[in-house]
């Protein structure tokens, strides 16, 4: 997945993003940078793109 690509996030994700980037546009941060700042803030919240059950680390025992 070549750097930027979005089509790995969901789309409560995609539109949690889009909410974050028009608040920073708001407070007049350049449209480039609320981009940029929206899409850290998703990842730290949720560690970045999709998340699955399946294939994902079974809890050793």
């Amino acid at each position: 997945m070549p750097q930027g690509d979005k089509s790995a996030y969901t789309d409560k994700q995609k539109r949690q993003a889009e909410h974050i980037e028009e608040s920073y546009e708001k407070r007049g941060v350049s449209a480039d940078e609320a981009e940029s700042r929206a899409w850290a803030t998703v990842n730290k919240q949720d560690g970045g793109g999709k998340k699955s059950g399946s294939g994902r680390k079974k809890a050793d025992k």
